[in-house]
């Protein structure tokens, strides 16, 4: 039997991640997921890429809050709402996307700039933005996705994990993945050839193998970067220039998961490797 092992979500793009035992669906993704980014001056977008120490900062999620720690010990507490900020949208860019975003709070921007010493803004991705998904891989036109790299939801098996930890001298959690849904009951990378899965409430359509960077190499607990899991995944896992671990996924309606929930798979196709 295939089941959902476990849900994760990363509400502020880089920062710490989140486990659920249940989400809601959005056309976007999983509820909460990567809809808010942190931005420079130029409005572009700031990752662990540029700026690993940001694995530092862990989101916590209540029924009106959002509060985010700071493990390094530098900062107190930031505390903002969960609700739609009422400000002026300005565009923002995502990757090679230019999306409208609205600022969060001034004091949210200043705690940010502080942890990073640089100026940064935070920005909340509402309703009216639409960032369509690539469309040569969107089932249809109105597919989208929020400040993820590139897809609403990431599927990796945890025999894909368990498989990679074998080859390593120190096992790595797979949170380094930051995936949304962690998949039990198949052989490892079984994931990559889901052509469409269902749950009780909700159909998955697989659409491209998740290429992976650098951000897998920091670790999350302490933000330093080292050459592990790149090193060991291109020796089984690279085609071409891309070294490929997970599955994307593009949700074919809204609906809810659960952990535990049972997978059904319906189509399968031709995995990339």
């Amino acid at each position: 039997m295939i089941n959902i092992e476990s849900l994760h979500i990363y509400p502020i793009k880089s920062l710490g991640g989140i486990d659920l035992e249940r989400s809601e669906v959005t056309s976007r993704g999983l509820a909460y997921d990567r809809r808010w980014v942190l931005v420079d001056q130029t409005n572009r977008f700031v990752s662990q890429r540029e700026h690993a120490r940001l694995a530092l900062l862990q989101p916590h999620l209540g029924k009106v809050y959002m509060t985010i720690t700071d493990r390094s010990g530098q900062l107190p507490p930031l505390e903002f709402a969960l609700g739609v900020p009422e400000t002026t949208a300005e565009e923002v860019t995502i990757w090679d996307d230019t999306v409208p975003a609205r600022p969060v709070t001034s004091i949210a921007d200043d705690w940010f700039s502080t942890f990073l010493q640089m100026p940064v803004r935070l920005m909340y991705m509402h309703e009216a933005s639409v960032r369509p998904a690539d469309p040569r891989y969107a089932i249809t036109e109105q597919d989208k996705v929020s400040f993820a790299d590139g897809y609403p939801i990431l599927i990796i098996s945890k025999a894909s994990m368990e498989l990679l930890n074998s080859k390593l001298d120190d096992p790595l959690g797979v949170n380094r993945f930051r995936a949304n849904i962690i998949v039990s009951g198949i052989e490892a990378h079984e994931e990559d050839s889901w052509r469409e899965i269902r749950t009780a409430k909700q159909t998955l359509h697989g659409v491209k193998p998740c290429a992976r960077c650098v951000m897998t190499t920091i670790d999350p607990k302490t933000g330093t970067v080292g050459k592990e899991p790149l090193k060991t995944l291109s020796t089984y896992r690279k085609v071409g220039h891309k070294i490929l671990f997970g599955e994307n996924f593009i949700p074919k309606e809204e609906g809810s998961v659960h952990v535990g929930d049972e997978i059904q798979v319906i189509k399968k196709k031709e995995p990339s490797i």
